[in-house]
């Protein structure tokens, strides 16, 4: 099966240029939408012919020529249709494949600390319901340009040409239908804002339900949830009556409205008939060529109204349909020893925040293991999170050299791995969540994080599903598949951020000498505040309540920290290695 090609296009946020893109399409849609429409009013007429050909009684092979005519025309209009059809679905389908593309690189291309302010539920709705609803809009209005537009043009040419009394009176009431419809477009463009804007709330909740569903449940936050979620969506279905109703409502009145010309159509119709100036044939044919135009009146009446609200949904999405840019994958990444050079370092989460550390001054080297703990708040992982070049900083953090910020995102993927707080574990295979798709061999790299035994006893083996973010497995399980994660690629930088924390004491102290033993060109920067493998790892940094730190090796922090030393010491009484006793 061939795979959807989507193309990148230039000022996506035009909605004219989605038009513009399908050439071939808009070129098959303008011929065959033209086509139909036009040669749809030969239906009606050979409809009369044929009627008027069994009504005056005349050759049953005059009928018949007239009746296989009729079939013929009304088989070809529909091929034409069909081929409308089906190049409008294909424009739909690829401007909506496209806008996708569109919003998907654009959150992509985001900084961290953008994403950071964004409402999930609300990324999710444009994403995929604005999209929706935009392209339906698109779609909509390029069908009803040829189904109404051309043929309502088809049809009002041909009773002209059967009569131009008879069709200016009769067509006197299309105009007000649509003009009511347009009166009512800034109601349903306020009606539909407030839907939209409360459908984005619903999804967001949704979602955070979903994520956190193992909390609310065994801290009995359900009942509560619930009742808020029913008030959500009960504001929603109401904003959803508001948006909707009027519309839909409104649509027997167009009818009404747009038919009222039928009167003059009967009246002055069957006097022409009855004085002989028309034939019944022609007089069916003329009931029914105003009969389509005045359905296709109301129609338009109404389409205005959906397009409308579709412009909802376009200036939701608007602002996240940017040109496609190509994140640069081009590596110039010193292949040699690894250095690390971090001087005068300060942190916060945005310009105008508090900062978190600052003056952070510490080294380190390819092979080495850096020790990070202190108090609860003191920025631990703060640091970690600074040292991935994914928030702007102040001072220096340079890698073999050049500085963090001057490497390309892909360049900086490419020498630091990154362990959060949580394991972030798809629910997929215990294979695909360590390797992401990179098809390596995770072997030794299970054995490094002590996995290789857990493995055995699995059926499925390294193909073992691990459930909605890991729930099949054991917190420690967790933890050792997210940490064989961040050690795959063996990359210079390595921040774990409390990767012992699900893991005992004696595990823990293995993993550490399969790290000091196979990562020897890597730098490991370990965030922990579990001490006892402190006195066997190269240098620790302990950051004080001052937003500072101190450096240095253990045996130099047991002396100079009076806060490290006693810390170090209560955790020693449930067991250390003995070096720092």
């Amino acid at each position: 099966m061939s795979k959807l090609k989507i193309e990148p296009m230039k000022h996506p946020d035009k909605a004219i240029n989605y038009w513009k893109k399908e050439k071939f399409v808009v070129v098959c849609i303008i011929i065959f939408g033209i086509s139909f429409n036009v040669s749809i009013v030969l239906g009606p007429i050979y409809q009369g012919k044929l009627i008027d050909a069994i009504a005056t009684g005349g050759s049953l092979l005059y009928a018949l020529t007239v009746a296989v005519t009729y079939l013929l025309i009304i088989g070809t209009v529909q091929l034409l249709r069909y081929f409308k059809r089906f190049y409008i679905r294909r424009f739909a389908n690829s401007t909506s494949a496209t806008m996708r593309l569109m919003i998907y690189n654009n959150i992509m291309q985001k900084s961290t600390s953008e994403l950071d302010n964004e409402n999930t539920g609300n990324l999710m709705t444009r994403a995929i319901s604005d999209v929706d609803l935009c392209v339906e809009g698109m779609r909509k209005f390029t069908t009803e340009v040829f189904d109404t537009g051309v043929l309502m043009i088809s049809y009002l040419v041909t009773m002209l040409a059967y009569d131009v009394k008879i069709t200016l009176l009769s067509i006197i009431f299309v105009p007000v239908a649509i003009v009511i419809a347009e009166k009512l477009k800034s109601v349903i463009y306020k009606y539909s804002k407030d839907y939209r804007k409360q459908s984005s709330e619903v999804t967001d909740i949704t979602y955070d339900i979903i994520e956190n569903s193992i909390l609310y449940r065994v801290t009995g936050m359900e009942a509560k949830n619930r009742a808020r979620y029913n008030d959500e969506l009960e504001d929603l279905q109401n904003k959803a009556i508001k948006a909707n109703i009027l519309e839909n409502s409104m649509q027997p009145v167009y009818n009404i409205i747009a038919m009222i010309g039928i009167i003059m159509v009967i009246y002055l119709g069957g006097t022409k008939v009855i004085i002989g100036d028309w034939t019944v044939g022609v007089f069916s044919t003329y009931i029914a060529m105003f009969t389509a135009m005045a359905v296709k009146a109301s129609k338009a009446a109404k389409l205005f109204n959906s397009v409308q609200k579709s412009q909802v949904s376009w200036k939701r999405i608007k602002p996240y349909l940017e040109e496609y840019k190509i994140k640069e994958k081009t590596s110039n990444i010193n292949n040699g020893d690894t250095s690390l050079s971090v001087d005068n370092l300060s942190f916060s989460y945005g310009e105008d925040k508090e900062k978190i550390i600052e003056h952070i001054s510490f080294g380190g080297k390819g092979g080495e293991i850096i020790g990070l703990t202190g108090s609860i708040a003191s920025g631990k992982s703060t640091l970690g999170i600074s040292l991935l070049g994914l928030y702007p900083y102040l001072g220096s953090i340079k890698i073999d050299g050049k500085e963090l910020k001057d490497y390309s995102e892909y360049e900086r993927s490419q020498i630091i791995s990154y362990l959060g707080h949580k394991p972030q574990l798809l629910s997929d295979t215990i294979y695909n969540n360590i390797t992401l798709g990179s098809n390596k061999d995770i072997n030794s790299v299970l054995k490094d994080v002590c996995f290789d035994t857990d493995l055995e006893a699995m059926t499925n083996d390294q193909k073992t599903l691990v459930g909605n973010g890991g729930i099949k497995l054991s917190g420690g399980q967790q933890a050792r598949i997210a940490l064989a994660r961040a050690l795959l690629n063996k990359n210079k930088i390595i921040i774990l951020d409390d990767p012992f924390s699900a893991v005992d004491m004696k595990t823990e102290e293995k993993i550490i000498e399969n790290l000091k033993t196979n990562y020897r060109n890597s730098l490991i920067i370990l965030i922990s505040h579990r001490l006892a493998i402190f006195s066997r790892i190269n240098n620790i940094i302990l950051l004080k309540s001052d937003k500072t730190a101190d450096y240095g090796t253990h045996d130099e922090l047991m002396k100079k920290s009076e806060y490290y030393s006693t810390i170090y010491n209560f955790q020693c009484l449930e067991g250390c290695d003995g070096s720092g006793e």
